[in-house]
This record gives structure tokens, C-alpha cells and sequence, in this order.
């Protein structure tokens, strides 16, 4: 049976709920950010300790020894950066929603809620090099991930600029990946207020304003928590493949493997195409949802126009 660990949805909650479900063409869903390994911390950062290397141990005679060594440690600090997702709106203008104040206010609040997760999925994944500069590190960030001769990746060989895309295996779990919740997992929606608000081109209006604050952070456990496949572009022969998945699981120890794996329709795409070639009748693949056993997630949050890896 696969491990089990807390997600986002166990570990963070709101302190009000006033939203209804809305239909949207706007492509800002989290599923990495639901299924992601999650804690709440009380502060703006989280510390923990990561071994580097072990102990050594050896086979000595009868009346002699061995040296004396230790395994050595590091404290690593996840610093949490406060994502906001307040919002006005002209109370003249929520008044005149027919179904009320409370659902013009309640659509806005699901709006800038979703969005809100979408850019923290964006910041796990692409970082502050592709997307906000202010946020946390993520994925992309990391020195053994962000070369394409790195330990932990895959160079799919690809060499047309501004049509890169990158695919992320991950292992979660208490020692490796979690996103971090602060203020004990609080996203915090608090009181309506009416303020004065300047006017677009003149004057002073009226306004409903809705704060709603939480504090995110990302821990990466181990150097060994995440690998990347890089350079998929749309050049022949360089999309995703079963291949390029198997060379990236390599990668891990053989006791911790990853969750999950988490990638773009292109690429999505790309591996159902490389499996049509290959298999014995011919006809189309269907829609992969897993590489040996490991699931897929297709997430928004990943592009196609990355810079390639150097």
C-alpha cells in the first residue's frame, strides 16, 4: 500500500467560508498544490536538519581499531513569504449583483483564492526565476536542478529557444517535500470593511474590502527529493518519453522513490504519441495516467516556453 501523508486540504483551512462553485476558462487549477505533502509551522520559517554524509564504519582485527567519524549535518531555514489575494470592489457595484452583496463578494473571494493557489503552485514548480521574483524558491531554483548536466537531471536534448518545457518527479513525504502552512495553517479571510478607494480617472468611491493572507513556503527535503527532466521542446525526437521517465526514476535511491509526476499537456501528449510508435498494433495510445505504477499529474503551471538548461 503507498504512503499516505497530510495535504494541503488536511493541513491549511480557512477561517470563513462564503464561495460557490464557478464555471471558468481561466486555467489557474492547483492539482499538485491538493495532492502536495503538506505542514503548518507557526512563524515565517521552518528549520530543519539534513544529513550530508554518513558515518564511517569498518571491519578491524582482534587488539586493534578504527578511526572514530561521525556523519555530518546542516540546518537549512524554508523561509515563508505572505501571498495576498485581498481585493475591492465598489459597493455600488456588489449591490448590484441580483442574487446580492454576498455573492458578488463570494464569486470575487473564489476567484482570487483560486489564483492564489495557482501562483503558488507556479512558484513550487518554476521559482523565482519563472515566476514571482519576491516568492519562495522552488523547484527550478535549486543548484541540482537547474543545470542540464545536474545530478538529478535529465536532458531530453531539445534545442529550439522559447519551446522548453520541463517534467518533475517528486518524492513528498515528512523527509522530503512539504508545503509549508504558517500561522499554524491559517489562510486568513478576514472582516469586510467599506474603505474610500481613489477613483480610476478621479474623485473617491466607496468600497467593500476583503483581506485574505496566508503565509507559503516550500521544503525540499533532500537532494534527492526531486528530479528533472529538462529541454522538452518540440524538435523531433526530443518530447517526453517512457525512457527519459525511466532515466529520471534511476535517479533516486532505490528506498525512495517518488510520488508522483508532474508535467504539461504538451508533454502529456508527447508520451501518449512515443507510446503509439512503439507498441505492437499500431494504434493509438491511450491517455497516459501513469509510468510504472507512479502517477501523472498535468498541471497549467508548467509551460512550454522555458529557457532551455545549459
Amino acid at each position: 500500500m503507498a504512503d499516505a501523508y497530510q495535504t494541503t486540504a488536511q493541513v491549511a483551512y480557512f477561517n470563513k467560508v462564503d464561495m460557490e462553485l464557478m464555471v471558468s476558462d481561466v486555467l489557474n487549477e492547483s492539482p499538485l498544490v491538493q495532492a502536495m505533502a503538506a505542514r503548518s509551522t507557526r512563524s515565517n520559517s521552518f528549520v530543519y536538519t539534513r544529513q550530508t554524509a554518513a558515518p564511517s564504519v569498518g571491519v578491524r582485527s582482534a587488539n586493534d581499531g578504527i578511526e572514530n567519524t561521525v556523519g555530518t549535518y546542516e540546518s537549512v531555514t524554508a523561509n515563508l513569504k505572505i501571498f495576498d489575494a485581498s481585493f475591492g470592489m465598489d459597493v455600488a457595484v456588489a449591490q448590484s449583483d441580483e442574487r446580492g452583496v454576498e455573492h458578488a463578494i463570494g464569486v470575487e473571494a473564489v476567484t482570487h483564492l483560486q489564483q492564489a493557489m495557482f501562483e503558488i503552485e507556479q512558484q513550487v514548480l518554476n521559482g523565482t526565476t519563472g515566476n514571482l521574483a519576491g516568492g519562495f524558491s522552488g523547484f527550478a531554483d535549486q543548484a541540482n536542478l537547474n543545470g542540464a548536466s545536474d545530478s538529478m537531471v535529465v536532458d531530453a536534448g531539445g534545442t529550439t529557444a522559447s519551446t522548453g518545457a520541463s517534467v518533475y518527479l517528486i518524492r513528498m513525504g515528512e523527509g522530503d517535500v512539504q508545503l509549508l502552512w504558517g500561522q499554524d495553517g491559517e489562510i486568513s479571510i478576514g472582516d469586510r470593511q467599506i474603505v474610500e478607494r481613489a477613483g480610476s480617472a478621479t474623485g473617491r468611491f466607496p468600497a467593500f474590502y476583503h483581506p485574505i493572507v496566508a503565509w507559503c513556503g516550500l521544503k525540499i527535503g533532500s537532494t534527492y527529493s526531486v528530479a528533472r527532466i529538462a529541454n522538452l521542446t518540440e524538435d523531433t525526437g526530443k518530447g517526453l518519453t517512457d525512457d527519459l521517465i525511466y532515466d529520471a526514476l534511476s535517479k533516486f535511491p532505490a528506498s525512495r522513490q517518488p510520488n508522483v509526476i508532474v508535467m504539461n499537456r504538451r508533454s502529456l501528449e508527447q508520451l501518449r504519441s512515443s507510446r503509439t510508435a512503439t507498441n505492437a498494433t499500431g494504434a493509438p495510445a491511450g491517455r497516459p495516467t501513469e509510468v510504472d505504477g507512479y502517477p501523472i499529474l498535468v498541471s497549467d503551471a508548467l509551460g512550454n516556453t522555458e529557457t532551455l538548461l545549459v
